[in-house]
């Protein structure tokens, strides 16, 4: 088989750079919380990368891309990678097929980070050997049919729902994952001052912004003029997102904050991702532009109505991904994606399906994490002791990030 070195060699940088980003999740998540729990939220992401990679071996990429069973889920044909060597080709030959390998360790990286974005909602207040058993549910029951219905030819993808890069897959479920989390894990006992170390968060909003273009570009998974539109609307999206943000907290709270600036932006690269390569650079300001503004009031909303979500995950992650969703639906452009959105004279069939698969998997993450958390409890307790979180580091870890 003669694959194409230049797809080859971009998406092998994709995948090193979706990577990258669940170290990043960690330092961005490290640095929100107090000096006695950075430990226990930057291992939950650092255990994803090497747990999920273990389930992704043993059945994740086959129940995601193997056959089909009702349009849910796969099928266990490529357990193991089985039937997969060198000459394993991905993509058709008129385009420059790859590896088949590199397919499968791109979309591997993004398993690894779905479920890691929900930590940050229940920062302080799980045990990690519930975690463990949470990570390994919610990726069989959650993740992998999400993919499978919206990037394996499930349901959803059959139905026309379109989503570039994870708006859906990715975003839209772990931020409702994490609201179901918060709901029923209850608020912290032992009051955290946070924002320990705001360096630190800038540290990770770099390396998850330099992460996201290979998790938006690379998912053209090929080198073409829409991997570089991708490119170009995700660095837009997160800058006008992130000034957006700023401005309305600069106006608001009558101080422009850093860590205002940085969530902003994150939250506008993940409102851009289903829409990345299927809307112009002009609509990706009006998508960065909306995401800056929409985040910081569901961030207002979440604390008016008491809701504990420590890192707000559901309101960066969770509205912007179905924010995304919908709005791919009015601004999408046949000159860049091939389909036309309602404001482009595409009609309003898209813009319909776009929003009923947006809640629709809204309300399957929220219930199943609920009722997977419900039953991981009767296994073992979810949450931790009041003494216990007051240091998590020391008495789930043994370890400390600084000497006190």
């Amino acid at each position: 088989m003669h694959f194409d070195t230049g797809n080859t060699g971009f998406m092998l940088l994709a995948t090193s750079l979706v990577m990258l980003m669940t170290p990043g999740l960690a330092f961005f998540y490290g640095g929100l919380v107090g000096r006695k729990n950075v430990l226990a939220i930057m291992m939950q992401s650092f255990v994803s990368m090497g747990l999920t990679t273990v389930i992704w071996f043993i059945c994740g990429y086959s129940m995601c891309f193997s056959g089909d069973v009702g349009g849910i889920i796969g099928n266990f044909d490529m357990a193991f990678l089985r039937g997969v060597d060198l000459n394993s080709a991905f993509g058709k030959t008129s385009t420059g097929p790859i590896p088949l390998f590199v397919f499968i360790a791109y979309q591997m990286m993004f398993a690894i980070i779905t479920p890691a974005l929900i930590t940050g909602a229940f920062t302080n207040r799980v045990r990690f050997g519930a975690y463990f058993i949470f990570l390994i549910a919610w990726l069989m029951l959650v993740y992998f049919p999400l993919v499978h219905m919206v990037w394996g030819g499930g349901i959803l993808a059959q139905w026309g729902v379109k989503d570039f890069a994870g708006g859906i897959v990715v975003h839209a479920s772990a931020g409702m994952a994490a609201l179901a989390s918060i709901l029923f894990v209850g608020k912290r006992s032992v009051s955290d001052p946070g924002l320990h170390n705001i360096p630190l968060v800038a540290l990770g909003t770099g390396l998850l912004w330099f992460g996201w273009y290979g998790f938006n570009a690379g998912s053209e998974l090929r080198v073409d003029a829409v991997t570089a539109q991708a490119f170009i609307n995700t660095d837009v999206a997160a800058s006008f997102a992130g000034i957006a943000w700023l401005i309305v907290a600069w106006t608001l709270q009558k101080k422009p904050t850093f860590v205002g600036l940085l969530t902003g932006a994150v939250a506008g690269l993940a409102t851009i991702t289903p829409c990345a390569g299927f809307v112009t650079v002009s609509s990706s300001v009006v998508i960065g532009t909306i995401a800056g503004v929409l985040c910081y009031f569901a961030v207002t909303l979440k604390t008016r109505l008491g809701w504990d979500d420590a890192l707000d995950v559901w309101a960066v992650h969770g509205v912007g991904g179905i924010t995304g969703t919908i709005l791919l639906g009015v601004l999408a452009s046949a000159s860049v994606g091939g389909v036309d959105g309602l404001a482009n004279g595409g009609g309003p069939e898209l813009l319909m399906k776009q929003t009923i698969a947006a809640l629709g998997v809204a309300v399957y993450a929220f219930a199943f994490t609920w009722l997977m958390l419900w039953l991981i409890n009767k296994i073992v307790p979810v949450r931790v002791t009041e003494e216990q979180e007051a240091n998590l580091d020391k008495s789930l870890h043994g370890e400390v990030a600084y000497d006190m």
